[in-house]
């Protein structure tokens, strides 16, 4: 590897529109790794960059850091994922982003009635949730979630 194929932090920060805190965030983590100067400066890869891109993407989809880790520690040590590793991925994640787009769907038609009764600090609600029975159903926005947890979108 040649010097010019090394980036500074400062470089990577203004390539992949992250602050440098959130790239050294990304390094203790282990989602991204750097080499030391004899200065004892970071220096990042070039191939970082596409690195921060599928993390980004990633968590613009709603995935936690902790999915991405375990995704990103599928691939083999150092590399960047490519096209293929990112469709293999993907698939994975499918369902999971289909529910959140569910989620999304019953909350923008629910949005001008009810935020979906995960208020709690009513103790009934007459527009959707007579007596908070929502709660028995557990914490949170329970009309919001997916049917397949086995609650029903009110309406």
């Amino acid at each position: 590897m040649q010097t010019n194929d090394l980036l500074s932090i400062g470089d990577v920060a203004a390539r992949s529109g992250l602050a440098p805190s959130a790239i050294r965030f990304y390094e203790t983590h282990g989602l991204v790794t750097s080499v030391r100067t004899a200065g004892n400066q970071r220096r990042f890869r070039r191939s970082t960059l596409r690195r921060l891109a599928f993390i980004r993407s990633a968590q613009r989809v709603g995935l936690s850091l902790e999915e991405i880790t375990a995704a990103l520690s599928t691939l083999p040590s150092g590399r960047t994922p490519t096209r293929t590793d990112w469709a293999r991925l993907s698939e994975n994640w499918r369902p999971r982003i289909d529910e959140q787009i569910q989620r999304l769907v019953r909350l923008r038609d629910q949005l001008d009635s009810c935020i979906g009764c995960g208020c709690l600090s009513l103790q009934r609600c007459a527009l959707q949730n007579p007596e908070d029975k929502a709660a028995a159903s557990g914490t949170g926005a329970r009309y919001l979630e997916p049917a397949s947890t086995g609650t029903q979108a009110a309406g």
